[in-house]
């Protein structure tokens, strides 16, 4: 797998342990944004050191092949990250199936960024990794998020009642899926 991607207007990388700061900004500046759609987070969290260790265990699983991460930048301007989108728990086998998830910079919502950058993820997914499902989990109120993955042709297979624990309270979730009718 390659370790940098870009599509139209962005560059989607796969960072490593010496872009803690990058990252630990990235959440730093997002920090009340993204509480409403994310586990409660640890002060820890929102340290250079929780950042520079979950980046490394990141490129475990990405060189495991039971991740891609990227980390999504701006073609002009590489010295900010503006979301991350995640394929995670691959799975293989006759399943070769995998869980999305991704956030966006609280400036950058409304752009078409996180489409573009999602996109291109698929792309990744469904081309080099072969797999035949893309699953997305997305609480029913967060309507920028059900958005994307509607543009991008996922279907609804039905509502999972409380799903995650999200800031503190267990959320239901919509089940959103998207099939590569590509693999036999």
């Amino acid at each position: 797998m390659q370790r940098l991607y870009e599509s139209k207007r962005l560059v989607l990388k796969v960072l490593d342990k010496t872009d803690g700061e990058l990252v630990l900004d990235y959440y730093s500046r997002n920090r009340a944004f993204l509480a409403e759609w994310e586990p409660i987070r640890s002060e820890e969290f929102y340290t250079r050191k929780y950042q520079v260790e979950q980046l490394a265990k990141d490129l475990v699983n990405i060189e495991n092949k039971n991740l891609i991460r990227l980390w999504i930048f701006k073609k002009d301007d590489n010295s900010k990250v503006i979301g991350t989108v995640a394929f995670n728990n691959i799975v293989r086998g006759a399943f070769l199936s995998c869980h999305l998830g991704y956030k966006s910079d609280k400036d950058e919502i409304n752009k078409g960024y996180m489409t573009e950058a999602v996109q291109k993820g698929i792309e990744i997914i469904f081309n080099e990794f072969g797999l035949h499902r893309i699953e997305a989990n997305i609480m029913p109120r967060n309507k920028h998020s059900l958005r994307v993955v509607e543009k991008l042709g996922f279907y609804n297979e039905g509502l999972a009642y409380k799903y995650l624990k999200i800031n503190g309270k267990w959320e239901d979730h919509i089940h959103m899926v998207l099939l590569n009718d590509k693999v036999p």
